[in-house]
C-alpha cells in the first residue's frame, strides 16, 4: 500500500510539473508579467471550495496587497489572517513562476477555528468567503482595540477616544464594503423613510436566460407592502400600504456578487442547483443606485469568478477563473491553465433545465476602475 501511495505521489508531482511547464510555455517569456506567480493549490480532501475562493481573492489586487502588507508587520500570534498572509507571501516570493503549493497551514487553522469546515465534506464557497472576510475584519478590529488600550497619548493619558463607539472600519471594509439604502414610501402621505445597511457581498436571485443586470434589477424591484404586511408609518401613526425598494448607496471598491443557485425544494427535502444561464459581462456599471449615491457611474471590470461544477451544494466541485494582467487563467486545485476570454461564456450556465449538472458562475468579483 505504501509503495502504491509513493508511486501515486510521484505521478501526481510529475503531472503538476508538466502542467506548470506547459503553462509557462503557453504564456511565453515575453508576455509573462514581472513579479507575478501562478501557483495551484493542493486539495486536502474536498477543499476546492476554499482553494477557489483563495485564488479569486489573491487576484483581487487591493486585497492581496493589504494581506502582504500585513505579513510585513511585526509577528503576531497565529490566526486565520496570519496563515492567509503566510500563504499569499509564499506564492508571491516563489523563485519559480509557476507550480503548486499546499495550503496545509491555512486549512488546518480553518478546521481548528470553525467546526463547519472541520471535515472532509464539500462546503459552500460563499459561506467560506463570508466567514473568511468577516473573520479577517474581526481580527483587525481586535488588534486595533488592543493597540488603543496599550497606547498612550503624548501627555501620558490612556487613549480612550471612541471608547464606546462602533469599531473602526478595516481595510476589508475599505475594499469590499458597500451600503444599501432601504427606501419605504407610504402610499397615503408619500413620506419616504430610509434605512442604511452595509454589505460585503450582494446575494441576488437568478432566473433562466437572464443577465447580471437583470438579477440586480430584480434585487432593486419595488415591492408593495399590503394586507398583513402593511408598513407602520410614523407620520400617519398607523399601518399603511407602502412601496419598498433596495438601492445601492455606497459602491464598493470590489463588488462581490453571489448568485443564489441553490434552492430548497420541499418535495425533495434538500437543496437543488439552478443551472440557469446567467450572462455576466466583463464590464459592469451599476444602475440600481440611490439618488444620493457617491460615484454612481463607477465602472467595474470582472477580475475573478468562482465556478460551481456539479448538481448540488454538497456535491460537485469548485474552480476559479481569474484575470491577471491581460489574460485569463483557470485554477482547478493544483492545475493552472491559460484560457481564452471567450471561454468564460462556458460558465454562464445552461439554457435547458434537463441537466442540472453544470459549470456555472457562482461568485463574481468586479473591481472598480478608480
Amino acid at each position: 500500500m505504501e509503495i502504491l501511495m509513493t508511486v501515486s505521489k510521484i505521478a501526481s508531482i510529475c503531472t503538476m510539473g508538466a502542467n506548470a511547464s506547459a503553462l509557462e510555455k503557453e504564456i511565453g517569456p515575453e508576455q509573462f508579467p514581472d513579479n507575478e506567480h501562478y501557483f495551484g493549490l493542493v486539495n486536502f480532501g474536498n477543499t476546492c471550495y476554499c482553494n477557489s475562493v483563495l485564488q479569486a481573492l489573491y487576484f483581487c489586487r487591493p486585497f492581496r496587497e493589504k494581506v502582504l502588507a500585513y505579513k510585513s508587520q511585526p509577528r503576531k500570534k497565529e490566526s486565520l489572517l496570519t496563515c492567509l498572509a503566510d500563504l499569499f507571501h509564499s506564492i508571491a516570493t516563489q523563485k519559480k513562476k509557476v507550480g503548486v503549493i499546499p495550503p496545509k497551514k491555512f486549512i488546518t487553522r480553518l478546521r481548528k477555528e470553525n467546526e463547519l469546515f472541520d471535515n472532509y465534506m464539500q462546503q459552500d464557497a460563499h459561506e467560506f468567503l463570508n466567514y473568511l472576510l468577516n473573520t479577517v475584519a474581526d481580527i483587525l478590529q481586535e488588534e486595533r482595540k488592543q493597540e488603543k488600550q496599550n497606547g498612550r497619548l503624548p501627555n501620558g493619558c490612556i487613549d480612550s477616544e471612541n471608547n464606546n463607539s462602533l469599531p473602526d472600519p478595516t481595510w476589508v471594509h475599505e475594499i469590499f464594503q458597500g451600503t444599501l439604502t432601504n427606501e419605504t414610501r407610504c402610499l397615503t402621505c408619500e413620506t419616504i423613510s430610509s434605512k442604511d445597511e452595509d454589505f460585503l457581498d450582494l446575494s441576488v436571485d437568478v432566473e433562466q436566460n437572464t443577465s447580471i443586470t437583470h438579477c440586480l434589477r430584480g434585487f432593486s424591484n419595488t415591492e408593495t407592502l399590503c394586507s398583513e404586511y402593511k408598513y407602520y408609518c410614523e407620520e400617519c401613526r398607523s399601518k399603511q400600504e407602502a412601496h419598498k425598494r433596495m438601492k445601492v448607496k455606497k459602491l464598493p471598491m470590489i463588488l462581490a456578487l453571489h448568485l443564489k443557485r441553490f434552492k430548497y425544494m420541499d418535495q425533495l427535502h434538500r437543496y437543488t442547483k439552478l443551472s440557469y444561464r446567467v450572462v455576466f459581462p466583463l464590464e459592469l456599471r451599476l444602475f440600481n443606485t440611490s439618488g444620493d449615491a457617491t460615484n454612481p457611474d463607477r465602472m467595474y471590470d470582472l477580475v475573478a469568478v468562482v465556478v460551481h461544477c456539479g448538481s448540488g451544494p454538497n456535491r460537485g466541485h469548485y474552480i476559479a477563473i481569474v484575470k491577471s494582467h491581460d489574460f485569463w487563467l483557470l485554477f482547478d486545485d493544483d492545475i493552472v491553465e491559460k484560457i481564452d476570454a471567450q471561454a468564460i461564456e462556458e460558465f454562464y450556465g445552461l439554457t435547458s433545465d434537463i441537466s442540472k449538472n453544470s459549470e456555472s458562475g457562482y461568485i463574481l468579483f468586479y473591481q472598480s476602475r478608480d
